[in-house]
């Protein structure tokens, strides 16, 4: 395991040695695997593939949930994205298709990558297939970013959580969404502290995000919290590249989070007690699925 135990920690780390974050972390995985970089490194990048393949497992028009709930959104909007009349324009509708598709195929029990978790799955390959597929970024670099992803997964899990048992959906597309927006910005050259403040900014808008899945299962709503969690990535990472500061340190937000994880009621903690899962038609969906 990394020794870092919090994001300032890793930050010094790279600025000190001016090297990326994804540099150092690999190094200090592969000592701490005891294994070579290269090892490391090829693990990370078979992660990768797995996520591009998923991502079109996902887009399949007959894509179906185990439960019938859900299922063809990835295709759907791929479609959509690929007429040219999109409000966001082709790259960020074919990278929200991207995480539907991913959602969707984890809701069809096809195998995903859990960045951090199979509730968030579709948000990190979301931003980094996109930027890979569509704008043609070299695999090394996006594979490299990963690792910085990891690092500053590792620390939300020890500082607040990324369980939506224990913290809600902040804890899961939230951290995704942080995640992801850092490894964006190391991707476009940002710096240590940009990655950061973009980290801090995905964070903060998440916070206190409830997880209330639709008759307990992964799909409703969480298949589309994965888009709103991809777009919080992007534009938090826009917004740090830009110079933009976070001005709540990324330590703080997780401290917030997890106090407010700690606040929220169990109802509204993936226990499919509140929220959504209590309208009168979360409840509906629920009979249909496992009957009255």
């Amino acid at each position: 395991m990394l020794k870092y135990e919090s994001i300032s920690e890793l930050i010094e780390a790279a600025e000190k040695t001016g090297e990326k974050i994804s540099g150092i972390v690999l190094e200090d995985q592969a000592v701490s695997l005891e294994k070579s970089p290269l090892e490391v490194y090829e693990k990370m990048e078979l992660d990768f593939h797995i996520m591009c393949a998923s991502v079109k497992e996902g887009q399949k028009k007959e894509q179906r949930s185990m439960s019938g709930l859900t299922g063809g959104e990835g295709f759907l909007m791929n479609e959509y994205a690929l007429k040219g009349k999109s409000l966001c324009g082709e790259f960020l509708s074919k990278a929200i298709s991207r995480a539907l598709a991913v959602a969707g195929c984890n809701a069809s029990m096809g195998k995903i990558v859990a960045a951090p978790t199979a509730g968030s799955c579709g948000i990190l390959p979301g931003c980094l297939v996109s930027l890979y597929e569509d704008r043609g970024f070299d695999v090394k670099d996006i594979v490299m970013s990963m690792f910085t992803a990891g690092a500053f997964g590792l620390v939300i899990a020890e500082r607040a959580s990324i369980a939506g048992a224990e913290g809600g959906c902040q804890a899961e597309c939230g951290s995704a969404a942080g995640m992801a927006a850092a490894a964006l910005t190391e991707v476009m050259g940002g710096t240590p502290s940009m990655c950061a403040d973009a980290c801090a900014m995905a964070l903060a808008n998440q916070l206190g995000l409830v997880c209330d899945p639709v008759a307990g299962l992964v799909e409703i709503p969480c298949i589309k919290r994965n888009v709103s969690g991809l777009m919080i990535a992007f534009s938090c990472a826009d917004m740090a590249l830009a110079g933009i500061e976070a001005k709540i340190p990324a330590d703080e937000c997780l401290d917030a989070m997890r106090e407010v994880g700690d606040s929220l009621p169990a109802s509204l903690k993936e226990t499919a007690g509140g929220g959504l899962a209590a309208t009168p038609t979360g409840i509906r969906l629920r009979k249909q699925v496992y009957g009255d």
